[in-house]
């Protein structure tokens, strides 16, 4: 058993606080007896730490059920979790679209919001926007903005560690903004900016098609496709904030752009946005003989660019998301890429969370940082009994 020797008491009654909540959120209901048990804990300690919590707001006595037979005696108490003492919200800042999801603190789903947005639109009209979209949510759902206890947020670009957005080709006035510190202003809580392909890695880890798989390529693909990865189920971002930005690999030699790639006139396709190229799919599934070439050289500049990366990474998986993601095809030649180059290829597969892999995402990250705050306990110090 370890002692903290002159340590500080304050350290000590986290550390416990934080054994005995996390033993008690890993059970639907609990007494202090199996609390002292789970916890290695002595029973006077547990009783002291619950009834801190209980003050806290974060754990609530549960009434006695009676069961029909009276028994002997006091029935023995029970103490649960309250996964609604919070809530966290994870937000998606997209070209076309803004979205939002509310959980509470156990990361279960209570809503969702979204709305378009021009991609034009100015940054304050984009975030705006997003403050509508919330405002609509937490109304929707009963819950005061007070109760967040932290928001995570998914944006294109590359991003510094306080949210200030470096560098975004995607959105207007996006370069430059200090959006992290402009989010919380509006939360009052701590806020967590992340690249968007970042965000669906963590998404897909979580909850989609990497759930199983720790070394994973997510490839957020769009005109200018992105990618986030995870190396030991640990979120990969590179010295600069900027790993994963194979949209820009045809700056590196590869001079065909995706004006030229997806042109069916000879000229370059412009306006470059999704109703133009969401024609020029459309063509191609009529069987335009110049819209499927337009397609197929599309995909296969995806797909050397992913292949590029998964070279450097080797993944075991690799997840297809964003709108290309509903290109018939569009895995059969990355597998077949990936087996030309690669001793042992890894496995491909579609985004299971589609359209919500960025916020799920970021309701992760947001649910990572509450977890952290309020289980955590130093590897180092064990609980003093």
């Amino acid at each position: 058993m370890g002692q903290l020797s002159g340590g500080d008491p304050s350290l000590l009654r986290r550390i416990n606080s934080a054994v005995v909540l996390h033993a008690l959120r890993a059970a639907d209901l609990a007494t202090l007896t199996e609390i002292t048990r789970v916890t290695g804990l002595s029973r006077p300690t547990v009783e002291g730490v619950v009834e801190g919590l209980i003050e806290a707001g974060l754990v609530v006595e549960s009434p006695a059920e009676d069961g029909g037979a009276r028994r002997q005696g006091r029935p023995a108490r029970k103490f649960r979790f309250r996964a609604e003492a919070g809530h966290l919200l994870g937000l998606e800042i997209g070209p076309h679209r803004v979205a939002a999801v509310l959980a509470d603190l156990d990361g279960k789903v209570l809503g969702s919001a979204s709305k378009s947005v021009s991609a034009e639109a100015s940054a304050d009209d984009r975030l705006e926007r997003l403050r509508t979209v919330v405002a609509d949510l937490l109304r929707r759902a009963g819950i005061a903005r007070s109760s967040l206890r932290a928001v995570g947020v998914g944006s294109p670009g590359i991003l510094d560690a306080d949210g200030t957005v470096r560098l975004s080709t995607a959105l207007p006035e996006w370069t430059g903004l200090q959006l992290g510190e402009r989010l919380r202003r509006s939360f009052k809580c701590p806020v967590l900016v992340e690249n968007d392909a970042n965000a669906a890695a963590v998404a897909e880890h979580w909850k989609g098609a990497a759930a199983d798989t720790d070394d994973v390529v997510f490839v957020l693909a769009g005109l200018s496709p992105g990618a986030g990865s995870l190396i030991g189920g640990r979120l990969h971002r590179g010295y600069g904030g900027a790993a994963g930005e194979i949209g820009a690999l045809h700056l590196l030699g590869r001079e065909v752009t995706p004006e030229t790639l997806l042109s069916t006139t000879g000229e370059p396709l412009h306006p470059l946005d999704e109703q133009a190229v969401a024609e020029v799919f459309a063509h191609a599934l009529e069987g335009d003989e110049r819209a499927q070439a337009a397609v197929e050289r599309f995909i296969q500049r995806l797909v050397h660019d992913v292949a590029a990366l998964v070279l450097a990474l080797d993944p075991e998986l690799v997840v297809v998301g964003g709108w290309a993601a509903g290109l018939d095809g569009v895995l059969e030649p990355l597998h077949r890429e990936l087996e030309r180059y690669c001793l042992r290829p890894p496995r491909v597969a579609l985004s299971m969370l589609g359209e919500a892999s960025v916020s799920t995402g970021a309701l992760r990250l947001a649910l990572d940082h509450v977890e952290e705050q309020l289980f955590a306990v130093e590897g180092t110090v064990t609980a003093r009994r």
